[in-house]
């Protein structure tokens, strides 16, 4: 079964720190397999502070979780971090395309 990370993200506040997430994440989510696929915003119903919805699917449930615990990820999520305000939660399943 696939895994995902279902993440909520303010909009982004320091795009410097946005571009080198984008640039740490490159290799990091060909290792992983990893597909970004940005959500409509329009089904996020009830929202403090989300203004993008992102999934980032994976072949694996087990790779989701083993990315996400990568010291090389690590690294780039101090900067992701820094862009935004998120929420991040991994989840097992497939989802509608």
């Amino acid at each position: 079964m696939k895994g995902y990370w279902i993440i909520l993200g303010s909009a982004v506040t320091d795009t410097d720190a946005q571009q080198e997430y984008a640039r740490l994440w490159a290799p990091i989510a060909e290792r992983y397999g990893a597909k970004l696929k940005a959500l409509d915003p329009a089904a996020l119903l009830e929202s403090h502070n989300s203004k993008r919805v992102l999934a980032v699917e994976f072949p694996s449930y087990a790779l989701a979780k083993a990315c996400y615990e990568d010291p090389a990820y690590a690294e780039a999520k101090a900067f992701a971090l820094r862009a935004a305000r998120r929420e991040l939660m991994v989840i097992e399943g497939i989802l509608g395309d």
